[in-house]
């Protein structure tokens, strides 16, 4: 991105869960998204009824540096020439271009809002637990499972060692014997499943390295992680269309990890991909000959 972004995207993320004080400087901010960037914390303090030690625990509630931090994303934001239209939900006997085009603006702006959500340097840290990693072990529940298990083939295919459970059970066997230079991945949109957040503690107890994947804010599972990767919580519609936006900036974040960790091993992941394109295709050509 030319520059920081993502102020705007992290306060309506957070306001729900955000404590009396610091909610009302996130609305005020919301409101007042121009004015707020030249004001200093108590000032900003002061027009929200609070106080300038509220604004800095906000930004620290939203993981920032501090209040210039945040500041400079707002500023970001304001720079945009275009406006996200919202999530929309489709209607009773759509037309199929009209869904075309709700599901194309809803995916193109979760996966736009995740990209300001995601860390830099916490990104950064989760390429080189990867790359220097013995074993990667992927586990999500239910549709997270998916997520799982599509970035287990990827990370395959370029000779990392990985796992992919969606068994719990099968999970915690795993995890129980992992070595300290393993990586144990739990992903969770909501940040709330109690499946995900015990993997990852249980991670954490036999000395492997943990990462997080879940909507923005604080959670039970990226409490448990050593490195925190988000995405866009997404105001998902009534028909939970959102869920389907959800999916897609889980599989962004994973692609972005992925594509990572290939551009630092360039030579030696092309050459294990054109390995693996080669067995493919061999096998396809033997199936069709018989």
């Amino acid at each position: 991105m030319p520059f920081m972004s993502g102020g705007l995207v992290m306060l309506k993320e957070m306001v729900p869960d955000l404590p009396p004080s610091e909610k009302k400087i996130a609305e005020y901010i919301l409101k007042n998204p121009q004015a707020t960037i030249s004001l200093t914390a108590n000032e900003l303090g002061k027009r929200s009824s609070t106080s300038g030690a509220a604004v800095i625990r906000l930004c620290k509630s939203l993981d920032l540096k501090g209040f210039q931090d945040l500041k400079l994303r707002i500023a970001g934001d304001l720079q945009k020439t275009t406006s996200p239209s919202g999530f929309r939900d489709i209607e009773p006997n759509e037309s199929p271009s009209s869904i075309i085009e709700k599901m194309t603006n809803n995916s193109i702006q979760t996966i736009e809002e995740t990209s300001q959500l995601l860390n830099i340097e916490e990104l950064s840290k989760a390429v080189e637990l990867i790359m220097h990693s013995h074993t990667i072990h992927f586990f999500g529940v239910g549709a997270s499972a998916i997520i799982a298990e599509d970035a287990h083939q990827k990370f395959l295919r370029i000779n990392k060692r990985s796992t992919a459970f969606r068994d719990f059970h099968m999970a915690a066997t795993q995890v129980a014997n992992v070595q300290e230079g393993d990586v144990v991945v739990g992903i969770s949109f909501s940040g709330k499943t109690f499946e995900v957040a015990k993997i990852l503690e249980l991670a954490n107890r036999k000395k492997a390295h943990t990462i997080s994947l879940t909507k923005f804010g604080s959670s039970i599972v990226n409490e448990q992680a050593d490195v925190k990767l988000y995405t866009s919580a997404t105001r998902e519609p009534t028909f939970r269309s959102g869920a389907t936006s959800s999916r897609i900036a889980q599989l962004h974040v994973i692609d972005i990890l992925f594509m990572s960790v290939a551009s630092q091993q360039y030579d030696q992941t092309v050459r294990h991909l054109d390995e693996t394109r080669e067995i493919i295709e061999t096998i396809r050509d033997n199936v069709k000959n018989k």
